[in-house]
């Protein structure tokens, strides 16, 4: 059974406690780190710090997103006044005035109507208690939302766990190929390198034979790629490894596929064999794809 988890996800869901009617969002892509968005009303006291708490608590990785669109029924509640709002904008409309007269401008009048349309001179009446009240309806309430959300991102890890252990079989196949390609890249590199050393003997009989040595093995070892397979061998076992931990391995997994691509990146550097060339871009490619799969792993 698959443990990681996907940091793509999505929830929704929708409710009501009267007068309070209202809809849930949750969404996640992934992310370097936990980027939590709230947008919820900000007169519930205590919510939005409440529903921090509770993401990062269950998720640890992702740029999450929240929305709370919470309605009241009409008639529900009472619109009153709001004084000091109605203070700060008359007094802002009587230096607006004061400006106007001494450039000479003329401006309109303004109604009581125009001034009550404006954002927070009339608001609806709530207690401490009825926002205590909806809080904690809210919070059991959100409870089935993120159950929701985590078990989306629990089957978008299945689907994941799927192509990366694809890939990581792919990878080793690749693995065993290149090392098998070894022995018959010894063969044409000998030979190839004997041919060399036979013309240069031709050419130069005073050639210091033990200087011609240094160099051939000089050659053998910038083109001995054992310890860059048995890296890329360590680096499977490690990455299954991690497949199987329960918890966010998304970081670790991409620290291991630099480690991958390096170990490639080398092996076709130092080939100097048309099949073991080819054995190494495949790998290329493959850790390619692999790494944009993990770009998504919690």
């Amino acid at each position: 059974m698959s443990l990681i988890k996907s940091m793509t996800g999505f929830a929704s869901g929708t409710a009501e406690h009267s007068p309070f009617s209202w809809t849930w969002e949750l969404r996640s892509v992934n992310a370097k780190g936990l980027d939590l968005r709230l947008r919820v009303p900000d007169w519930i006291e205590g919510l939005e710090t409440a529903l921090r708490g509770v993401l990062g608590k269950r998720l640890g990785r992702g740029s999450v997103s929240l929305s709370l669109k919470l309605t009241r029924e009409e008639g529900a509640g009472a619109l009153t006044l709001n004084a000091g709002v109605l203070s700060s904008v008359l007094e802002g409309m009587r230096q607006i005035e004061e400006t106007a007269m001494q450039a000479g401008v003329s401006l309109t009048p303004a109604s009581a109507a125009d001034v009550l349309a404006i954002r927070g001179v009339m608001e609806m009446r709530t207690t401490p208690d009825d926002s205590a009240a909806l809080r904690a309806v809210l919070l059991a309430d959100f409870d089935a939302i993120v159950v929701q959300f985590l078990e989306m991102r629990a089957a978008e890890g299945r689907a994941l766990d799927e192509i990366l252990m694809r890939q990581i079989d792919q990878i080793d196949t690749l693995t065993s190929q290149a090392t098998a390609v070894i022995e018959t890249r010894k063969d044409d590199m000998e030979r190839s390198l004997r041919a060399g050393l036979d013309k240069v003997l031709q050419n130069y009989a005073d050639t210091d034979e033990q200087r011609i040595a240094q160099e051939l093995a000089l050659i053998a070892v910038k083109s001995d790629v054992t310890e860059e397979l048995d890296r890329l061998t360590a680096h499977v076992a490690a990455a299954r490894d991690l497949m199987a931990q329960d918890g966010p391995v998304g970081r670790k997994l991409d620290f291991l596929m630099q480690e991958f691509n390096r170990e490639a990146n080398t092996l076709c550097a130092k080939s100097q064999h048309t099949d073991l060339t080819r054995v190494g871009l495949e790998l290329k490619t493959v850790i390619d794809q692999m790494r944009e799969q993990v770009q998504n792993v919690e």
